[in-house]
């Protein structure tokens, strides 16, 4: 069963560095090591924590893709008008974090993971990567844009479409081919990261 309290969770510390352990299990040895026992053992937990935590096992696969997507930072405004160069800022910054993550070992793990799985019974793990960890991302990313429309900075009909082409701008086809193998190295997070911003900005400015 898995378990809803995670989605949007802000973990504490102590939860971060448990999955994080857990996330540096499933690099290293697949789905098969991650295991309650094993997370305790290298994370210096017991097992009873897991479970008051996480729930079960699915809960705890729950909980590291949310962790996983919160890396992605994007900016909340809390109705302060933005300028043009501080939204500029906060789209750089969203599109670094979102190509670190996307390149990362951890997220390659989990979706080579989720695609190996497709179709079988037990853990649906897709559709939390899709629930848990993308639609997280795509959330506060569109709320960012919409930050923008509301200070007079972006034009759109439908902030779905906006973000859509955003994201298509950043990441391009790089995910598909980091899945096969390839690599997007981290010197070049910041120059794909402002030309995606400069041709969004192009498309949807009102400038």
């Amino acid at each position: 069963m898995i378990d809803d309290r995670h989605a949007d969770q802000r973990f504490t510390p102590r939860q971060q560095a448990v999955l994080e352990q857990a996330l540096h299990l499933l690099v290293e040895g697949g789905e098969k090591a991650v295991t309650t026992a094993g997370i305790a053992r290298a994370a210096s937990c017991s097992k009873e924590s897991l479970y008051k935590w996480f729930g079960d096992r699915e809960g705890l696969l729950s909980a590291m893709i949310a962790y996983q997507a919160s890396k992605v930072r994007t900016f909340e405004s809390a109705g302060h008008r933005l300028s043009a160069t501080e939204l500029k800022d906060h789209l750089r910054a969203f599109a670094v974090d979102l190509l670190a993550v996307l390149a990362g070992d951890v997220s390659l793990a989990l979706n080579r993971l989720a695609i190996g799985r497709a179709g079988r019974d037990g853990v649906k793990l897709g559709p939390m990567l899709l629930t848990r960890g993308r639609a997280q991302i795509d959330q506060r990313a569109r709320a960012l844009l919409e930050d923008g429309r509301r200070s007079g900075l972006l034009v759109f009909d439908d902030g779905d479409d906006a973000y859509r082409v955003f994201y298509g701008l950043i990441v391009g086809d790089w995910h598909v081919r980091m899945l096969l193998g390839d690599r997007l190295e981290p010197r070049d997070f910041a120059d794909r990261a402002s030309k995606a911003v400069d041709r969004f900005w192009a498309l949807f400015a009102t400038e």
